[in-house]
């Protein structure tokens, strides 16, 4: 349709994209009137959702940066800074906040409330306690109700998660 139109013969450039199947070369024709828009891949986008959502459930399970980084490159060819990697999971933080803010509508026959440590690496390297409460439904089911991350346990972080637990429906 394009024949001379003044928008034929326009050319076209390549783009390498990252993908879980390793780097593809992709050409993508050039449109002098903007016509033109490709469904494949979002503008100016390097890489896929596969890998982005790879990287977001990484860092979920607590692997660093750096070794998310290592792993992409190792598994898919595709070398990703700890800067990317970082900046990837900043699009999972909102989610992690909804998850927090979510009303609580469920029935629960019993809460658990019982607090852990693990290593956490901030400005340094260490242990802090993660507070976990576990509802049980009649049926059966155990659901995570909800989590907090603190650099000790004292009562006055689980009396600020009742409360925010009441507030929220439960």
């Amino acid at each position: 349709e394009g024949w001379n139109s003044g928008n034929s013969r326009n050319g076209s450039y390549f783009r390498q994209v990252k993908t879980q199947f390793g780097p593809i070369k992709v050409q993508v024709p050039r449109d002098r009137k903007g016509e033109f828009h490709q469904h494949t891949l979002p503008a100016y986008g390097q890489r896929t959702d596969t890998l982005e959502s790879t990287v977001i459930q990484l860092y979920s399970h607590g692997v660093t940066t750096r070794e998310i980084s290592d792993l992409i490159e190792k598994m898919y060819g595709s070398y990703y800074s700890a800067g990317t990697v970082s900046n990837i999971s900043k699009q999972f933080a909102s989610q992690v906040e909804n998850y927090h803010q979510r009303q609580l509508n469920d029935k629960f026959f019993c809460v658990y409330l019982d607090a852990t440590y693990i290593p956490l690496r901030r400005d340094t390297y260490q242990r802090e306690a993660v507070y976990v409460a576990v509802g049980i439904k009649p049926n059966g089911h155990k659901e995570i109700i909800d989590y907090r991350i603190a650099p000790v346990e004292n009562i006055g972080i689980w009396g600020e998660m009742i409360s925010n637990f009441k507030e929220r429906g439960l």
